[in-house]
């Protein structure tokens, strides 16, 4: 974890660069065994009120970027409902424990976002548990690496990175509109693989692509609701799914200009600035967290 993130410093050497000792998990992967361990902001992320009294709802958000995401939103005022799966409970209790001391609510739900029936009981629970939602936050991604090529990529991998990255997030944001109101948020996870593929990861690349588009078409849509919605795109960040899904992750971020992946940390920030009214003016837009890669 970084000393002091609010010190100026070398970007570069701010947290650990690889090299980093192999490591290989099964999916979906945990936080514990991670060398380095991942830094979600539990020392060092400073609340400031700019979420008072929202309610969010934040997917996949046990580990990672989630995680950082869920400790954010809690020490801004926020209250926080996330979705983890089954056998993530343990990760889970962890950002339950982060959210509960920032003095919030937390809510874990385990839910499979692949079915449409469990987006919209996810829906119901929240305006259930809060009275509405003023902040979603859909981040839940699967992605598995496939050397091999195309051939490689079975129908049920596709059909898989494809509900979870797609169709979770379409029914989610259409079941949660109606209980947004004006002020209120949208923010998707996309990814630096929406610009520049990765051929291992050409499923993943394509939801992250469709992510981009679906942002910018909505925000228009919903725009004279007083709804604003926007996308985080990050490069390389050090999570559970890395070992979980790349075959070798020694050199993980090396090809970013800044040299090493993100934390987890360093990317709450760009989900709580779109998620405040201090962004009233920020719609339809996506903020790159790359490491220095340019985007178009």
């Amino acid at each position: 974890m970084a000393d002091d993130p609010h010190r100026q410093q070398d970007p570069t050497d701010q947290y650990p660069r690889p090299d980093f000792p192999g490591q290989d998990q099964p999916h979906p992967g945990w936080t514990g065994p991670m060398d380095p361990p991942p830094d979600h902001g539990e020392e060092t992320y400073r609340g400031s009120g700019r979420l008072t009294g929202r309610r969010a709802v934040i997917t996949g958000g046990d580990s990672g970027i989630g995680r950082a995401v869920a400790l954010a939103f809690a020490r801004e005022g926020a209250d926080v409902l996330f979705t983890h799966l089954d056998q993530e409970e343990d990760e889970a209790r962890e950002t339950t424990r982060l959210v509960e001391n920032a003095g919030r609510r937390a809510v874990a739900v385990p839910c499979d976002i692949r079915e449409e029936r469990n987006c919209r009981s996810l829906v119901d629970r929240a305006v259930a548990e809060f009275g509405g939602i003023d902040i979603l936050v859909n981040n839940a991604a699967y992605q598995m690496s496939q050397p091999d090529g195309i051939e490689a990529i079975t129908t049920q991998q596709f059909d898989r990175v494809m509900r979870t990255n797609l169709y979770g997030m379409f029914w989610l944001t259409k079941f949660a509109l109606p209980h947004i109101p004006e002020g209120g948020s949208v923010i998707n996870t996309t990814s630096v693989q929406a610009y520049k593929p990765s051929p291992h990861l050409l499923d993943y690349a394509m939801t992250k692509g469709a992510i981009v588009t679906f942002t910018q078409g909505l925000a228009q849509m919903v725009a004279e609701r007083g709804v604003r919605v926007n996308a985080v795109a990050p490069g390389p960040v050090w999570t559970p799914l890395i070992p979980a899904t790349l075959p070798d992750t020694a050199e993980f971020g090396k090809q970013s200009p800044l040299g090493r992946p993100a934390q987890p940390a360093e990317l709450a920030p760009a989900y709580v600035y779109l998620a405040s009214q201090e962004a009233g003016y920020v719609t339809a837009e996506i903020l790159n967290a790359t490491g220095g890669t340019p985007l178009p």
